[in-house]
């Protein structure tokens, strides 16, 4: 039997799997379909909401977990995870970040209030706080051969669509625009925009949709 503090809430237990190895702190909730192995260790106050995976992972006080996977992972107070969020091995969320849907985690630490809120991949990173990661965000952290490691200062924001070609590193208090791919160092307070300007061609458009299309007459 698992190890558990006073007022644990299970909500519909007979969809519960806890294993007896996992602890689990005082004032937990923790709601349907929801599997939980291996040294998990769940803080007092937490909320496992329906359906997460949870293995190997540790999750401080008063963290929200909602209809995500977490492997090997570190998990601050105060965190928000998912929905449809993964927490891969090496993971380390501090307190009071937001991991949002369909974010994945990989080897990599967020920072104090760092939020990177959906469709975000950071892997092989080292995310300070106070810093905001846009939607689409990309820590590209693989060659081909080898895999590289990015570093990011404190209150710094990433735009949608970044690119973040690792090895690099991104100082404090800097800005980075949507759609931008860094492979250089960013100094601090800089304001990096690396986009190509739209160019509209008035009347062209039909060329290129008559291939996969029947055009109205």
């Amino acid at each position: 039997m698992y190890k558990h503090g006073e007022n644990l809430k299970l909500l519909d237990e007979g969809s519960i799997f806890i294993a007896d190895s996992v602890v689990i702190g005082k004032d937990v909730t923790i709601y349907e379909r929801n599997r939980i192995e291996g040294n998990t260790v769940i803080g007092d106050g937490a909320v496992i909401l329906p359906g997460n995976y949870i293995v190997d992972t540790v999750i401080g006080r008063n963290t929200t977990f909602n209809q995500s996977q977490s492997e090997g992972a570190s998990v601050g107070d105060g965190v928000c995870v998912g929905p449809f969020a993964r927490l891969r091995p090496g993971a380390k969320i501090l307190d009071g970040a937001k991991i949002g849907n369909f974010v994945e985690i990989k080897n990599a630490t967020v920072g104090e209030g760092t939020k990177v809120s959906h469709l975000a991949y950071v892997g092989d990173a080292d995310l300070g706080g106070g810093c905001n990661i846009g939607c689409g965000a990309i820590f590209v952290n693989y060659d081909g051969k080898s895999k590289h490691r990015t570093t990011v200062g404190d209150n710094c924001f990433i735009g949608s669509n970044c690119n973040i070609i690792a090895p690099v590193t991104i100082e404090n208090n800097s800005y980075i625009v949507a759609g931008t791919t860094v492979t250089d160092r960013v100094l601090e307070d800089d304001f990096v925009i690396g986009r190509v300007r739209a160019e509209r061609k008035p009347g062209r458009a039909h060329k290129y949709l008559k291939h996969f299309i029947n055009p109205k007459e």
